[in-house]
């Protein structure tokens, strides 16, 4: 199997907790070949879509950590045709560049590509979590989402919380993730212009949350795999910042689902699966979902860890992998048989 690792540099590569490397890693221990590029390498050059890629040489044996592995790996570059490939992994950082997915629609026919490219389009931020339906707040913490500036006010002074969460629409790992309070209100007009409006003209969307009591003791990521949950991990705050993200300094343990974690899964896993979602992590407090991740899912190295040595959640992603990608090939195959007794009858 060969596959194309859609993603961030290499070089901007964690070598200790990266989850991108820890699927790259997987996938050369089984001796697949794999190739990366960035959104940005990709062309198309008489009517075939290809990428400037980094190859990743195959080893003879791959170191056991992921930071010798990533130090031992020998890269060279190259032009590459993505239908040759036989999967892409999707690894890139929001937010989404529709002009790359429009290079992929011409190979998505011949390319296992998780996740898909419609589901891609439909989930690349967290407007996502509107799709499931949930009118009464049951799963979902009452959220706006606008730039308009006045409305947003409305709804922080119409809050029956003295708290709420302001985040951009495009954000990730907890950049921008602010707490506000009712008792700050003539700090907030500051926020909402500074957040809203670029010095070009244009604006962007802000998301409005309700805070989530219990939020401060941090939330809980859980990953799943073709909607089902494979991992899950509690990441608590550090004590100068409220955000849970590890990336803004918040630490890890560990964490069984909850009966409500598990519904909310069960509840939700279908139409992600129906979306061709089927990585996927999601942030959970309270029992409420508060963000669908689908574009570069983390946390695999930090759940292995808290877990370890009981846990590779890399393996039974790249099992999966392999499922889809037989199954694709052999239905190709069924096809190809069924034509030529069609020609030759």
């Amino acid at each position: 199997m060969n596959v194309c690792f859609i993603m961030y540099p290499w070089e901007q590569i964690d070598a200790e907790n990266d989850t991108s490397l820890a699927l790259i890693k997987e996938c050369v221990k089984r001796g697949h070949g794999v190739a990366m590029c960035t959104p940005a390498n990709l062309t198309i050059r008489n009517s075939v879509t290809s990428a400037f890629c980094t190859v990743v040489g195959r080893m003879d044996k791959v170191p056991s950590t992921l930071k010798a592995f990533y130090k031992k790996a020998q890269l060279r570059e190259e032009m590459l045709p993505l239908a040759g490939f036989d999967a892409i992994f999707f690894r890139a950082n929001p937010p989404l560049d529709p002009i790359m997915l429009n290079f992929l629609d011409s190979v998505k026919d011949d390319v296992f590509i998780i996740n898909s490219i419609e589901g891609m389009r439909e989930a690349n931020n967290k407007l996502y979590t509107a799709a499931f339906g949930d009118a009464h707040s049951n799963i979902i913490p009452a959220t706006h989402v606008s730039k308009n500036k006045r409305y947003l006010i409305e709804q922080i002074r119409d809050s029956k919380a003295d708290k709420m969460i302001l985040k951009p629409l495009n954000g990730f790992g907890g950049s921008g993730v602010i707490l506000i309070e009712k008792s700050a209100m003539s700090n907030i007009n500051s926020l909402l212009d500074f957040y809203i409006s670029n010095s070009d003209g244009t604006s962007n969307y802000v998301i409005l949350q309700d805070y989530i009591e219990g939020a401060e003791q941090g939330d809980i990521r859980i990953l799943l795999l073709n909607g089902e949950p494979v991992g899950a991990m509690k990441r608590v705050p550090g004590s100068d910042d409220h955000r849970s993200n590890v990336s803004a300094g918040g630490s890890v343990q560990k964490h069984s689902l909850t009966k409500a974690e598990k519904a909310l899964c069960k509840q939700i896993g279908p139409k992600l699966v129906n979306d061709g979602l089927y990585f996927v992590g999601i942030d959970v407090i309270g029992g409420k979902l508060v963000e669908v991740n689908v574009m570069s899912p983390g946390g695999i190295t930090y759940i292995n860890k808290v877990y370890k040595p009981k846990v590779k959640i890399e393996e039974k992603v790249i099992d999966f992998l392999e499922s889809k990608v037989l199954d694709k090939l052999q239905a190709f195959d069924r096809r190809a048989r069924l034509r030529k007794t069609v020609e030759e009858a």
